[in-house]
């Protein structure tokens, strides 16, 4: 049977560690990290999004800046407001909830971020110097992240193994595979186009699934032994839940753990970890700051 990766226990320790960064900033240089986050409409998911990443920046010292804008706001005043944050000293990272309203270019508001604040790693000029050898960004995507930080928590190595990617989304596909190759990993993308998938993923010494299709990798699909980190959250009905449905991840977690050396389960895997990653993220533009200001 796989070895589970606990995201929550780990994302739990990554936040003792941050708790302790943050209140050394506090007590040595008199410097609060600061995350705003913004939001515009009222999504239910990215409520609840919004809400979890604001408990969390409580719980470990980090002052949440909140901005709730209406729907209907305009495309100018979205602008207005992330260009106001980058003007403000006590902002150290700075994130826009997604989806935005149709009626604002998603583009042009998160190139709008200053890349010293951008601590979603979504920024052209970070994921630039991402796909860079040589280069490092000032932040990396939190997801991405959070699997590799996973993947070396729990004693796995990369280096020289074979690594596959389900998905080439430019929030997680993408950058995953990125930070892959830095870490010295032989790495295949798979998507919609690719014939013949179930193979490719076989071969895998590490399988990140970031497909966003219920339960696609089934047993039989993994190398025996390899290490699967599950980034797929998808809603399937379920009529003994009060709500009607279950989450699962893209991975169908009770055969895979069968034949999988490490598996991580959804929920309670990556989405802690994504998490943890932004606090990191906005803490390490703290310590910047500070060393720019010589604090």
């Amino acid at each position: 049977m796989a070895q589970i990766i606990d995201g929550k226990a780990i994302a739990q320790s990554i936040h003792s560690e941050i708790a302790k960064d943050v209140s050394d900033l506090i007590t040595n240089h008199a410097q609060v990290p600061g995350l705003a986050v913004v939001i515009v409409g009222e999504r239910k998911d990215s409520q609840v999004y919004v809400r979890m990443k604001r408990k969390a920046c409580a719980e470990v010292g980090i002052k949440s800046i909140d901005i709730d804008l209406p729907g209907d706001a305009s495309e100018k005043m979205v602008l207005e407001t992330v260009l106001n944050l980058n003007a403000n000293p006590q902002v150290h990272g700075i994130l826009v909830q997604l989806p935005l309203p149709s009626h604002i270019n998603e583009e042009r508001i998160l190139t709008a971020i200053s890349m010293e604040k951008d601590v979603d790693g979504f920024h052209p000029l970070n994921i630039g110097k991402l796909a860079m050898k040589g280069r490092e960004p000032m932040f990396v995507p939190c997801t991405p992240k959070g699997c590799i930080e996973l993947l070396q928590r729990s004693g796995i190595s990369v280096s020289g193994k074979r690594a596959v990617v389900v998905g080439r989304s430019n929030i997680v596909g993408l950058p995953v595979a990125l930070l892959l190759i830095k870490l010295d990993a032989t790495v295949s993308i798979v998507h919609t186009r690719t014939p013949d998938p179930k193979n490719i993923i076989r071969e895998a010494d590490i399988i990140i699934a970031a497909a966003g299709q219920a339960n696609m990798i089934k047993a039989d699909w993994i190398k025996p032994g390899a290490a699967v980190i599950d980034v797929g959250t998808n809603a399937v009905d379920d009529p003994s839940r009060k709500s009607g449905y279950r989450l699962v991840g893209d991975v169908a977690f009770e055969e895979a753990k069968s034949v999988a050396g490490w598996i991580s389960p959804v929920p309670g895997g990556v989405g802690p970890m994504t998490i943890a990653m932004l606090l990191r993220n906005t803490v390490d533009s703290a310590k910047r700051a500070c060393v720019e200001m010589w604090c």
